[in-house]
C-alpha cells in the first residue's frame, strides 16, 4: 500500500517556536541538498553541499540574497541512511523565532514546500525505515508525561511490540501455507492429524494474544495517568493533601466546611508515576444547592477514578456522613489516610482499616508528615499490587488492542472449527483474519485515510 513516494522536498521548523539556545529547520526530499546549498555559504568555500560527505556537519552562514540570517551548522544525510530515507538536510542555528521563521522561509522560496504534521514520520514508514506501530511510539514518546510511559514508548519504538507480532503473523502463515499445500498436493502432504496439531499450536498463540489484550488496561494508566480522586468530608484536610501534593497552594484551604465547591484537578508526577489528582467538595447532607451539585461531581468523580484516596478526619469520631463515603468506596481501588495526625485522635489505624477494608496511613497534611508513606505505598500497588506493570510488552494504543482483539477471536474460531469438524480450507478463512488484524498493527493492511489521520495528530517537525 501506498508505495509511491510524493517527488516533492518538504521543510518545517523541527524545534519549538520561542527563545531558546538552538533551533532546527528540517528539510528532506530528493532535492534536500540543492534546495540548501544556494543559501548556504561554508566556512570552506572550495565545497559546496553536494561535495560534503554524508553525515557531517559544516560550519557556516545562511544568507538570502544579500542578507545574511544567521550563523550556523548544517548537518548533511544522503538517502536511504536518514530518518526518512531521503536526503535530509537539518539547518541548525540561534533559537529565536523571527530567525527561525526567516530561514524556513528562505528554504520554501529555493523550492521547497511546509511540511504536513508528521510527514517526516511518516515518510519514514512509508519508506520502510520503521513500521506504522514504531511510527505512533514516536508520538508516544513525544507525548510521554512519566517515566513508565516514555520506557514503553522506547521498547516499542525499538520493535518489541513488532517482533511479536511478526512472528505471530509468521506462525499462522506457515500453517495456511501447509493446508494449501497438503490440498494441492495430497499425495505428498498429509493433512491426517493436522487438526490436533493445530489445536496445539494455537494454544500458545491465543495465549500470548490474550496477555497482550489484557496489557492494554494498564497501558491506559501508564500512557494517560492514574486518575487519583480524594474524597472526604469537609473539612477532612483533602484540599490541604491536594496542595502538599502538587507543591503549591492550588486548592482553596479554610476553616469553613463546605469552601471546596467543584473538583479541581492537576497532574503531579509522583515517583515517576503520573497522577490525575482531582480534588473534591467535601460529602455530607446539606441543604445548600450549589455544594450538593459539588457533592454529586464528587460522586461521579469517584465512579470513574482508577484510584480513590479517602482522607479522614482524625479529629474527629466517624459519623453518618463517613459511613455513606467508606460505602461508596466499596468494591473500588483505595487508600484511606488518616488525616490531622498532629492532633489527638479520636479514631485508630485498626478501626478504620477493619471498617473501611483498604489499607491505612496515618498522615498529617497541615504539617507533611505521612506524605512519603502515601507515596510510597501508590508506587508499591503500582508495580505489586492493585495496579501492576511490569518490564513486559505493556499495549497502550486503542488501534493495536482492537487489532490484537480480533485476531484472538479469529483464532478462536479456528479453535472451535477444529472441535467442530470443519473442512481445512474453511479453517484458513479465519486464519486469514487473523493475520490480516496483525497486520494492521504493522500498517500492512491498513486504509490511507487512517494513515493520514494517524500521522496529521504529529507536529510539524515530526
Amino acid at each position: 500500500m501506498m508505495d509511491n513516494m510524493a517527488p516533492d522536498t518538504i521543510a518545517a521548523i523541527a524545534t519549538p517556536l520561542g527563545n531558546a539556545g538552538v533551533g532546527i529547520i528540517r528539510v528532506s526530499g530528493s532535492n534536500a541538498i540543492s534546495v540548501v546549498d544556494p543559501i548556504f555559504k561554508g566556512k570552506n568555500k572550495e565545497k559546496n553541499l553536494f561535495q560534503v560527505p554524508s553525515h557531517t556537519v559544516q560550519y557556516g552562514l545562511i544568507q538570502d540574497g544579500e542578507e545574511i540570517l544567521d550563523e550556523v551548522l548544517v548537518l548533511v544525510m544522503r538517502g536511504p541512511h536518514s530518518y526518512t530515507a531521503e536526503d535530509t538536510v537539518e539547518i541548525d542555528c540561534h533559537g529565536g523565532a523571527l530567525v527561525m521563521k526567516k530561514i524556513l522561509e528562505a528554504v520554501i522560496r529555493h523550492g521547497a514546500r511546509l511540511a504536513d504534521p508528521g510527514e517526516f514520520t511518516k515518510r519514514a514508514y512509508l519508506n520502510g525505515k520503521m513500521d506504522l506501530s514504531q511510527a505512533e511510539a514516536v508520538m508516544d514518546l513525544i507525548c510521554s508525561q512519566n517515566e513508565y510511559a516514555l520506557k514503553s514508548s522506547v521498547r516499542q519504538l525499538r520493535g518489541s511490540l513488532s517482533r511479536k507480532v511478526k512472528k505471530l503473523r509468521e506462525d499462522i502463515l506457515y500453517q495456511m501455507a501447509y493446508i494449501e499445500s497438503a490440498l494441492d498436493d495430497p499425495e505428498h502432504i498429509s493433512l491426517d492429524g493436522y487438526r490436533d496439531t493445530l489445536l496445539t499450536l494455537l494454544g500458545p498463540m491465543m495465549v500470548q494474544l490474550e496477555e497482550l489484550v489484557h496489557s492494554a488496561d494498564q497501558g491506559k494508566i501508564i500512557s494517560e495517568g492514574i486518575r487519583t480522586v480524594i474524597l472526604g468530608k469537609p473539612n477532612a484536610g483533602k484540599s490541604s493533601l491536594m496542595n502538599v501534593l502538587v507543591g503549591e497552594e492550588r486548592a482553596i484551604v479554610t476553616d469553613v466546611a463546605g469552601t471546596t465547591r467543584d473538583t479541581l484537578e492537576e497532574p503531579i508526577n509522583l515517583g515517576g508515576i503520573l497522577l490525575k489528582v482531582v480534588d473534591t467538595a467535601g460529602i455530607r447532607e446539606t441543604e445548600d444547592a450549589v455544594e450538593r451539585i459539588g457533592i454529586t461531581r464528587a460522586k461521579n468523580a469517584a465512579d470513574d477514578a482508577d484510584l480513590i484516596i479517602y482522607v479522614v478526619d482524625g479529629s474527629c469520631p466517624l459519623d453518618d456522613n463517613d459511613q455513606a463515603i467508606i460505602e461508596l468506596i466499596q468494591n473500588k481501588k483505595a487508600l484511606v489516610l488518616l488525616n490531622k495526625t498532629d492532633l489527638d485522635l479520636l479514631v485508630e489505624e485498626k478501626e478504620l482499616e477493619k471498617k473501611t477494608g483498604h489499607p491505612v496511613i496515618s498522615v498529617s497534611a497541615k504539617e507533611e508528615k505521612g506524605i512519603e508513606k502515601l507515596e510510597k505505598r501508590i508506587h508499591s500497588m503500582f508495580f505489586s499490587g492493585e495496579i501492576d506493570f511490569n518490564n513486559q510488552l505493556v499495549i497502550t494504543n486503542v488501534r493495536h488492542k482492537t487489532a490484537l482483539t480480533a485476531a484472538f477471536n479469529s483464532l478462536n474460531l479456528v479453535k472451535n472449527g477444529i472441535t467442530e469438524g470443519i473442512p481445512e480450507d474453511f479453517l484458513t478463512i479465519d486464519l486469514m483474519d487473523a493475520y490480516g488484524h496483525l497486520g494492521v498493527i504493522l500498517g500492512e493492511e491498513v486504509r490511507d485515510d487512517l494513515v493520514q489521520e494517524i500521522f496529521s495528530k504529529f507536529c510539524m517537525g515530526k
